[in-house]
């Protein structure tokens, strides 16, 4: 427990006047609550004097409110002032006259935001070569300007299926590489040409678009004999020699609307062309300014050949056809695992004999049987 000691109770202040009470008691009541409790430990330090400045120079703070009265005081002329016998007279001050000088702020001048140049669109002037209508009717494909067949209607929808996907992709920032399609199969003979045939014919027809169909099977091509259309330098060639532009290989035809890359001289170098860095510099060129071309590559099949797994690398979509009656499930997600580069791959069921529903496309137009 801490020590307490007793505090005298001082006598009545009626009886002891102020004076004579702290000199009676030693000290006032607070004086000696600091003596008894020795409080005199806790208090600051004193200031030493030589660190106190004088009231002179002691600063004074005014307050808001306060209000100072200057006094005026009256100049006093140099011929007033006494001067000692002997001393020459001071010239009076000459005070210098400063001008104010306006600089004038330097702006730059207003500089008009150029846009930055679009590359010109590159548009195609091959010679146009025409092509058989009897001879695409022998093959079983689609006639332009012929009547509405069974299978104009289901290449209609394909179409239709792959341009709106295309359209979606361009929204979502793919750039160039939504307006390509890859046209493939796992095996020989499963129709991945007779579907790229027929896909550009049916592109073609639209009235805002054009199409060109690109032989990207290098080993062996027939897009070109299929159309009845001449050879000459391909898309091959463009990619080997730098010299050769793209544009310049396009083949015009006769038909609205379509244009056709030949596959070029052949090499055994194909895959490794293609997985070159100018591989996309001369697709992007094919495709250069014009939004509404279609690109479609008719590439060899997947598990026979490599370039279709290189083409996968450089297009939006990817149409795999698989044979109804000899298409077996693994060929299928073999070949899938290999175009796993292209982010949408859709695959279309050929030479089926049979309609759930029991309706045949074409009927509606008097040419189903």
């Amino acid at each position: 427990m801490s020590k307490h000691s007793k505090i005298e109770i001082p006598e009545t202040e009626s009886k002891v006047t102020a004076p004579d009470k702290a000199t009676k008691d030693g000290g006032t009541l607070i004086e000696r609550v600091v003596r008894n409790y020795d409080l005199v430990q806790l208090a600051s330090p004193p200031i030493p004097q030589n660190l106190i400045p004088p009231v002179s120079k002691r600063r004074r703070y005014r307050r808001s409110d306060e209000v100072i009265e200057e006094a005026e005081v009256s100049p006093v002329p140099v011929e007033a002032a006494e001067v000692g016998a002997g001393t020459p007279t001071p010239p009076p001050a000459q005070h210098e006259t400063i001008e104010p000088v306006v600089v004038a702020q330097q702006v730059a001048p207003a500089v008009a935001a150029v846009p930055a140049r679009l590359p010109d669109p590159i548009r195609f002037h091959g010679e146009q070569h025409p092509v058989s209508r009897p001879h695409l009717r022998d093959q079983g494909l689609i006639v332009p300007e012929g009547s509405v067949t069974a299978l104009l209607e289901e290449f209609r929808i394909v179409k239709r299926q792959l341009l709106l996907h295309a359209s979606q992709l361009a929204q979502q920032g793919m750039g160039m590489e939504a307006q390509r399609v890859l046209v493939c199969s796992p095996h020989p003979g499963e129709g991945k040409t007779y579907t790229s045939l027929n896909l550009a014919l049916a592109i073609a027809a639209e009235k805002e678009s054009e199409v060109l169909l690109v032989d990207a099977d290098f080993a062996k091509p027939s897009i070109l004999s299929s159309l009845g259309l001449p050879g000459g330098p391909g898309l091959m060639d463009a990619l080997s020699n730098p010299a050769i532009d793209v544009a310049d290989c396009v083949i015009g035809t006769d038909i609205a609307g379509l244009w056709v890359l030949p596959a070029g001289n052949a090499t055994t170098s194909d895959t490794e062309y293609l997985s070159s860095s100018r591989t996309r510099q001369v697709l992007d060129r094919l495709t250069q300014g014009a939004p509404n071309r279609f690109v479609i590559f008719d590439s060899p099949p997947a598990l026979a050949a490599s370039p279709a797994a290189e083409l996968a690398k450089y297009v939006g979509q990817a149409v795999l056809v698989a044979r109804a009656d000899r298409t077996g499930q693994g060929a299928l997600e073999d070949a899938i695992s290999l175009l796993s580069a292209c982010p949408n791959i859709q695959l279309l069921l050929n030479a089926v004999h049979f309609s759930p529903s029991g309706r045949r496309f074409g009927s509606y137009y008097g040419y189903g049987g």
